[in-house]
């Protein structure tokens, strides 16, 4: 899943940022360095304090430095400057926007909802606040008012953040060539190297997950050609290269990764990287990240779910994986729940969470393996995709 930007210029991490389907929005562009008469945004709050569009920002600001650093820290930051800017104007669909969006980072994805619906009743032409419903509404599992509010961004404001929606809904419901289509248009509508970082990594996944190494590798290089600092695509060169059964110069690549941005999906997907080269993982990395996570008020029991069902205890991955579902009934947390379940000994139990996950016909490669294994213990006539690699379950998920 997606992040995106929904804010001129900025890139905010909307939903499950932190999460094995995580949404990976089009990176900042680095800072330039001040002209001597250039004020920063920071210098203009401290001259005008009473400008709650400008605190309104800089939590933008604050929020998208958590997504480029890995730093969770920066979200009490933005909750502070949100806090500043809803005391100054209480109601601003902007600032009820931006605290949307701190919700979502948060994986509190009801309120991110709430206060989305709240800013849109302020500005019912708000593609900022659209965005961040449609991301809610996809982790609340709520589809259809996803699409409706995908469609309403497409109709305001078509642009690189709708079309990249627009490409995951379509993904969702199982059309790969209409999300195909609605990428090409975000980068052909993508001026800045970020943007186009951002649509060509998409290209690549989509690639990948449908066996094209080589032209996902293509894409994630051109990735890299339009924005060199866009850490996602690294990580889509080292996913292509360990699936390509080439984990030596996967680990290389992971190592620069996780060096630059130490997420989750990063740290599992180079531990399970090095068990594939025989080489021993050492987990101590993500789980100090899990609590600085914690910590900083973010909740990511979809991650510690999946990473206990796949390496830990499976009855501990079903507790986190049923807490994630009943917050968020979308369809990785059913096949979350539902791999928890097989692994734990309980398909039967599993099979309905594993029917769910796919019934929208998304053709995700990890979803389909876990429901035909599922259905195989029960004694189900199913085929096991011989091609999927069970031992490095992490690289197939979508980032």
């Amino acid at each position: 899943m997606r992040a995106f930007v929904i804010f001129a210029g900025l890139a905010l991490i909307v939903a499950m940022a932190f999460t094995v389907v995580s949404f990976s929005a089009a990176p900042a562009p680095e800072p330039a360095a001040a002209a001597p008469d250039t004020e920063t945004l920071q210098q203009r709050l401290k001259r005008l304090p009473a400008d709650y569009r400008g605190w309104a920002q800089l939590a933008v600001q604050y929020v998208d430095q958590a997504r480029v650093t890995g730093d969770p820290s920066y979200y009490n930051k933005a909750e502070g400057a949100l806090d500043t800017a809803a005391k100054l104007k209480p109601g601003d669909d902007t600032v009820l926007t931006g605290q949307a969006a701190l919700a979502a980072g948060r994986h509190e994805f009801s309120d991110a909802a709430r206060l989305a619906e709240r800013a849109l009743d302020a500005n019912p032409y708000s593609a900022a606040a659209l965005g961040v419903l449609a991301d809610a509404k996809t982790q609340l599992g709520d589809l259809r008012a996803a699409q409706r509010a995908v469609d309403g961004m497409l109709d305001l404001r078509p642009g690189v953040a709708a079309f990249a929606r627009a490409s995951y809904a379509a993904e969702l419901r199982g059309d790969a060539a209409k999300a195909r289509e609605y990428l090409e248009l975000a980068h052909d509508d993508a001026w800045a190297p970020a943007d186009l970082a951002y649509a060509r990594y998409y290209l690549g996944e989509l690639a990948l997950h449908s066996g094209d190494l080589d032209t996902a590798a293509g894409w994630y290089a051109k990735a890299l050609q339009a924005y060199p600092a866009y850490t996602p695509a690294l990580a889509g060169q080292a996913r292509a290269a360990a699936l390509d059964g080439r984990p030596t110069e996967a680990l290389d690549l992971y190592d620069t990764v996780v060096e630059r941005l130490p997420l989750p999906q990063y740290l599992i997907e180079q531990g399970e990287t090095r068990l594939k080269a025989g080489r021993p993982a050492d987990w101590t990395l993500l789980k100090a990240q899990r609590k600085l996570f914690q910590t900083a008020g973010v909740r990511d029991d979809l991650t510690w779910a999946e990473f206990e069902a796949d390496h830990g205890d499976p009855e501990r991955a079903v507790r986190y994986a049923t807490a994630e579902y009943e917050l968020h009934p979308n369809l990785v947390s059913a096949d979350a729940l539902a791999w928890s379940l097989f692994k734990a000994g309980r398909p039967a139990e599993a099979l309905p969470y594993a029917e769910k996950a796919t019934a929208t016909g998304w053709r995700n490669p990890l979803l389909s393996y876990h429901r035909a294994r599922i259905e195989q213990a029960l004694g189900r006539p199913v085929r096991v995709d011989p091609g999927f690699d069970p031992t490095l379950s992490a690289l197939a998920r979508f980032s």
